[in-house]
């Protein structure tokens, strides 16, 4: 069983929300916040596996919310619904270490299915759109760049090779097309990776590997 949290200030999206999830055996609501605040302090207090999270919210929006969900120990994944598509909005939720977006007019089968998908440690953003978001917003400072390349120097090699790749927008399928290894072997590489950069997802890591130069004009 996955247990979920619908996160929004609007009473009757919520309503909607658990009424969709509920339809699936395998999810169940076990908490709602109608802030980001009410959020983290619920996860707090109770096992959550996905959060599904509103941006704009009062006391504390759904970014910041997003930031202090994932510093928790054991905290849930998060997926961030929004009304715009790949705006600036997005990019911070996925800084913010979210591990998937979705709109709100989303098919009420994909939301639940993201809600799989997320849970399984996947995530919810085609690495595509992932990049375009890290192209279009992403800025690298000296300070961060120096760290960054701490923490890739710690890496193996064939582990840069996958990060590189990664950051390039590519699926696990397409970095093992492009390395010549199993996809299988290529997810115990990316498990490696997130937890060698002690980043939660693949968009965390393919922004690090921005700041330490791997792509990009660095690259």
């Amino acid at each position: 069983m996955i247990r979920t949290m619908v996160v929004d200030d609007d009473a009757l999206v919520r309503l909607g929300l658990v009424g969709l999830l509920a339809q699936d055996p395998a999810l169940a609501v076990v908490a709602e916040a109608a802030d980001g605040l009410q959020a983290v302090e619920l996860a707090r207090r109770r096992r959550i596996d996905v959060a599904l999270m509103d941006i704009r919210m009062p006391r504390l929006d759904g970014i910041a919310a997003t930031r202090r969900l994932c510093e928790l120990p054991d905290g849930p994944r998060v997926i961030v619904l929004g009304t715009f598509d790949l705006d600036e909005y997005v990019y911070r939720a996925l800084a913010a270490g979210a591990d998937g977006f979705l709109l709100k007019d989303t098919p009420p089968t994909e939301i639940a299915r993201g809600v799989h998908v997320v849970a399984e440690g996947q995530g919810m953003l085609h690495p595509a759109a992932a990049r375009r978001l890290i192209d279009r917003y992403h800025r690298v400072g000296a300070p961060r760049s120096v760290a960054a390349r701490s923490r890739v120097a710690g890496l193996t090699p064939r582990e840069t090779d996958v990060l590189r790749e990664l950051a390039e927008g590519l699926s696990n399928a397409e970095v093992a097309g492009v390395l010549g290894m199993r996809e299988s072997t290529v997810k115990v590489h990316v498990s490696r990776i997130l937890a060698g950069l002690g980043v939660g997802n693949r968009v965390q890591a393919a922004l690090l590997a921005r700041d330490a130069g791997l792509v990009g004009d660095g690259r």
